[in-house]
């Protein structure tokens, strides 16, 4: 590579610390985002600076101490990440390029990174969300953000975005291995579990029709490729060729929903019934999340577990997420070489 070339990795964010005033400075900025509560601005602002964000905070000040403690002392998504961006410059050492990550939410902040990277004075920038699936809510939003600051930049260089990589053999390969550590055959179901979406969110990605209109379970085509359920689906049926399961094995669901209206079925009920029904051991993956966080390590893994055992079953494993592992790194090497 011969220009001069910055790489902007993005990831979703997290509170400064488990604090009331950063869980609540956190929750406002992210909940306000038009992407992720996509109603009316006065409607939001009710819903979020009146409601949520007074009663969630405690709640979720809480929820995110439990998740500092299993990071000892720090948060998860950060550490992976900050991880994930000292192995990637590796791989260019050799090369004129250099890696940065900012969080959409909250610190390391986009507008200090972009700040950054403009006076570096980049001949191409490469924008890459980490988040393998599109969804308005999450890539979306992190390309908008981006590129309403450099926007206003006098000098604007060539830029490359990379929308998605749900279907990348290195990213794919990253959670196989990942589920190799456990003896699958021990379990009796398998769940990969996505994070939840409002039907009205994906109803949007299409010019005729709704989701539910385009056969999102079954296959990937142009009218779906965008679609956040299409590509969670497809993900599933890469993950489970490589591991050499069968459909009746394992279910895609989605969680972390906050009323009846989204993309269905749930994974906290689908845990729930499969206790009832007497299973006993669960696998589940969680491959929207390419670092562990709060929904995988505090959600999947406690609050699962939780519900398994009040309904008669025994035991949830996570899989851990792609975190830092080598294949995840050829996959975004890859990605930014090709950009």
């Amino acid at each position: 590579m011969s220009k001069k070339i910055g790489v902007l990795l993005i990831q979703l964010g997290t509170p400064d610390s488990p604090k009331n005033s950063d869980v609540r400075r956190y929750l406002k900025e992210f909940l306000m985002d038009p992407r992720v509560i996509d109603i009316p601005f006065f409607s939001r602002l009710l819903l979020v600076r009146g409601i949520i964000v007074p009663f969630r905070t405690p709640k979720s000040a809480k929820i995110y101490k439990e998740l500092w403690d299993l990071g000892k002392g720090k948060s998860p998504l950060l550490t992976h990440t900050e991880e994930v961006k000292r192995l990637l410059q590796k791989r260019f050492d050799s090369d004129d390029v250099t890696v940065e990550m900012a969080m959409r939410y909250q610190n390391p902040s986009m507008q200090s990174v972009l700040d950054r990277m403009k006076k570096a004075n980049y001949e191409q920038i490469i924008i890459l969300p980490l988040f393998p699936q599109y969804a308005s809510a999450s890539t979306g939003s992190a390309v908008e953000k981006a590129m309403e600051i450099i926007s206003k930049w006098w000098v604007i260089p060539e830029i490359k975005v990379i929308s998605q990589f749900y279907n990348h053999e290195g990213y794919i390969d990253s959670i196989v291995e990942r589920a190799k550590e456990f003896d699958i055959a021990s379990y009796d179901k398998i769940m990969f579990s996505y994070h939840g979406l409002p039907e009205r969110q994906v109803d949007k990605v299409y010019e005729e029709g709704l989701c539910k209109d385009h056969d999102c379970e079954k296959e990937i085509t142009e009218e779906n490729k965008f679609c956040y359920k299409a590509t969670s689906y497809e993900t599933t049926r890469l993950i489970a060729a490589k591991l050499g399961l069968t459909e009746d094995q394992y279910i895609v669901s989605f969680q972390s929903r906050l009323d009846e209206k989204w993309i269905q079925p749930f994974s906290d009920k689908v845990i729930e019934q499969w206790g009832k029904e007497g299973k006993k051991r669960v696998l589940a993956f969680s491959p929207a999340f390419v670092a562990d966080c709060l929904e995988t390590l505090i959600e999947i893994g406690g609050e699962y577990q939780e519900i398994f055992d009040a309904n008669g079953g025994e035991k949830v494993q996570l899989v851990p997420s792609s975190n830092d592992h080598p294949r995840f790194i050829d996959c975004l090497e890859d990605l930014v070489r090709k950009a």
